[in-house]
């Protein structure tokens, strides 16, 4: 055997090894598309839950405790000709929806950035016989307008309360009622409140009622 053809035997790839490099390689590029596609579909379940911590604000949900939603509920006193509630970063509805349930002629509604919370609230409102007197609104609190709003809650961190309270000064309907839940606004005077720690509720009134309501 000539050295050359020694080289070749030596240097040459036989069919075997050949078709194991090509399964190897096709395997790899499954398993590199397989792990891109979750990656990509993590991406898109939590970027509505990361997006909000890279805002001025951030309003991260934390769901209300039964005592904190009886507290609210303390605050809220409807008319008889009906009223409005809007929660502010309303989570997964659970104060819109126990408004809705404990008083007949409110009409209840939330705003909230998270499209997953949207829709898991309206599912919620429907499995308790609410859907038809709640709305849940995918929007950015600080464009959303609280002029319809009789009763407004909101569930802040202290960082906001100030630029809320602006907000709520400049857009909120005479005689309308604020409450806020964790932590007080700044510079509202308090009205009333209920003094339970993590469950704390202030209630402020701001703006007087117009001589012509009643």
């Amino acid at each position: 055997m000539s050295t050359i053809e020694l080289e070749k035997q030596i240097t040459g790839a036989s069919p075997a090894l050949e078709t194991g490099r090509k399964t190897t390689s096709l395997s790899g590029k499954i398993l590199i598309g397989i792990t891109g596609g979750i990656a990509v579909g993590l991406s898109i379940v939590c970027y509505p839950f990361v997006a909000p911590a890279l805002r001025r604000h951030c309003l991260p949900f934390v769901p209300a405790t039964p005592k904190q939603i009886s507290n609210v509920l303390a605050f809220v006193k409807p008319s008889d000709r009906g009223s409005r509630l809007l929660d502010i970063g309303s989570g997964d509805g659970r104060i819109v929806v126990a408004a809705a349930r404990a008083h007949s002629s409110i009409k209840a509604d939330g705003v909230e950035l998270n499209p997953w919370l949207v829709y898991y609230s309206r599912l919620v409102a429907l499995r308790n016989g609410v859907f038809n007197r709640t709305s849940f609104f995918r929007k950015d609190l600080w464009t959303f307008s609280l002029a319809p709003y009789d009763h407004i809650v909101i569930f802040g961190v202290e960082q906001m309360m100030d630029d809320l309270e602006k907000k709520i000064l400049k857009e909120a309907t005479p005689g309308a009622t604020i409450i806020a839940c964790r932590f007080p606004f700044p510079n509202m005077k308090t009205e009333n409140r209920i003094e339970e720690g993590v469950d704390s509720v202030w209630m402020y009134r701001p703006i007087p009622k117009l001589s012509s309501q009643k």
